[in-house]
């Protein structure tokens, strides 16, 4: 019964994010006005940048030169974050379930060919190495990642079951000691959303820990418990 629960909450979430991205993919992912253009869409992703990569150096980097590094961003959207990162790390690889997210980010990041995109089925990270990853020409699958990033997108996930298979998944392509830096739904009184795949699961602190503690992590900091965005740094063991 929850394999099938878990299937259609898929089959839900393709087609919703499907709708979105084709009718107003900039709005759905930052929802703060109706239309962006390009300049303020991929300035937008310069200040996510600015206030969770730069400002956190330490953690995100561990002394590495940023240049140097692999990462990973999970639900990259219409690409305005991962725009931001292509012109800082060295390589980026990037996921979404939405075909038509992922033409819109490919196209954002057409100067950039330390940057890949890749369209993934929404639960795991298997299209990372999988046939568009061959498509493009890239060979073999990556090294570890040093970093891997999420913003915005578990927030609209109702499945603890999905979530936390990502999460996996992430542990699965991190090097050891690396960052996995997301945010989820932390707020206490809302109701996931399974029919729009709009209001995500919450976690709370305690959530947080045991998912981290199942799946390789350990949870060094968090920011935000109790509100909407709630920032988790999960970092290798």
């Amino acid at each position: 019964m929850a394999v099938f629960d878990t299937t259609l909450q898929l089959l839900r979430m393709r087609r919703n994010w499907e709708r979105r991205a084709r009718e107003n993919a900039r709005h759905y992912v930052v929802t703060g006005q109706q239309q962006w253009d390009d300049e303020e869409f991929y300035r937008s992703g310069r200040i996510t940048l600015e206030e969770e990569i730069l400002n956190d150096l330490t953690n995100v980097c561990q002394g590495k030169d940023p240049r140097q590094m692999r990462v990973l961003e999970i639900g990259c959207g219409a690409g305005r974050v991962t725009r931001a990162f292509a012109g800082f790390f060295g390589e980026v690889y990037a996921v979404d379930i939405s075909r038509e997210m992922v033409r819109q980010a490919r196209a954002a990041v057409a100067g950039f060919p330390n940057a890949h995109v890749f369209h993934n089925n929404g639960k795991d990270l298997t299209a990372i190495g999988g046939k568009w990853w061959h498509r493009l020409g890239l060979g073999s699958p990556p090294p570890p990642m040093d970093f891997a990033f999420s913003f915005m997108v578990f927030q609209h996930i109702p499945s603890r079951t999905i979530i936390e298979n990502y999460v996996r998944e992430v542990h699965r392509l991190l090097r050891p000691g690396a960052l996995f830096k997301f945010q989820v739904q932390g707020a206490p009184d809302v109701e996931a959303d399974n029919q729009h795949s709009w209001v995500g699961v919450t976690f709370s602190e305690a959530d947080a820990r045991e998912m981290a503690e199942r799946c390789g992590f350990e949870l060094r900091f968090q920011y935000g418990a109790g509100d909407q965005y709630y920032w988790l740094w999960f970092f290798r063991k």
